[in-house]
C-alpha cells in the first residue's frame, strides 16, 4: 500500500471537513455556496486530478479503504470543475469494474453529475430544496429506485431521505427564503462554471 498517497488523500478530505465545520459554526454553510468552500473544492479537485492522471483512480488495493473514501469525497465535491468531476467518474468506474472501489461511490458520483447537469437522478442521492419546502430530488424511474439502490449497497430511498432531512434540520438547515431567487442563482452558477450551456439567443 502507498502510505504517502493515502495520507495525502486523507489530508485533502480533512481540509474539506474542517472548512465545512468552520462555515457551519459561523452560520454560513447553508447560505449559498461560500467562496471559502468553493476554493477548497477547486484546489482539492486539482490535487486529485494530478493523482489520477499519474496512475489512475486511487483504489482500495493501492491506498486502503479509508483513503479510497477520501478520494471519492474530493471527487464528489469537485462541482466547480465539471470536466474534472466527469473525469473522476470515468476513473472511478474503471476501479469499480475491477473490484477496487465500492459501487455505491460510483452511484453517488453519477447522481451528483446528473444533478448539476439538470437531469433526473438514477439513485436519488443528491437532495435539494423543493417548492414544497422539503428536501427531495427528481428521479429517473422512481418505481425502480430501491432496486437500483440495493444493487450498490444503498438503503431504501425513503429511509435515506428521512435520515438526511433529520441531519440537515439538526444542523440548522432550512429552505431558502426566496426559492425562485435561489433557483436562478443556481442556474446561473451552473452555466458559469460549465455544467450547462447558455440558452440560444
Amino acid at each position: 500500500m502507498n502510505h504517502d498517497l493515502a495520507n495525502a488523500l486523507l489530508a485533502l478530505r480533512q481540509r474539506d471537513l474542517d472548512t465545512r465545520t468552520r462555515l457551519l459554526n459561523e452560520g454560513r454553510l447553508y447560505e449559498g455556496y461560500d467562496p471559502a468552500m468553493q476554493q477548497v473544492h477547486t484546489e482539492n479537485a486539482e490535487a486529485l486530478a494530478g493523482i489520477v492522471d499519474a496512475d489512475g483512480w486511487p483504489g482500495v488495493s493501492r491506498v486502503g479503504l479509508e483513503a479510497c473514501r477520501a478520494a471519492w469525497l474530493v471527487a464528489q465535491h469537485a462541482i466547480c470543475t465539471p470536466a474534472l468531476q466527469r473525469r473522476f467518474r470515468e476513473a472511478l468506474a474503471e476501479a469499480v469494474a475491477a473490484g477496487d472501489a465500492p459501487a455505491r461511490q460510483l452511484a453517488v458520483l453519477t447522481d451528483r453529475i446528473r444533478f448539476h447537469e439538470g437531469r433526473p437522478q438514477v439513485y436519488g442521492t443528491v437532495l435539494d430544496w423543493g417548492d414544497d419546502g422539503q428536501l427531495g430530488c427528481e428521479l429517473e424511474d422512481p418505481e425502480g429506485v430501491d432496486l437500483r439502490r440495493a444493487s450498490v449497497g444503498l438503503p431504501p430511498f425513503e429511509v435515506a431521505l428521512a435520515e438526511h432531512r433529520r441531519e440537515v434540520a439538526a444542523e440548522g438547515g432550512r429552505p431558502p427564503a426566496d426559492r425562485a431567487a435561489r433557483a436562478r442563482d443556481a442556474e446561473a452558477w451552473a452555466r458559469r462554471v460549465g455544467w450547462r450551456e447558455a440558452p440560444d439567443p
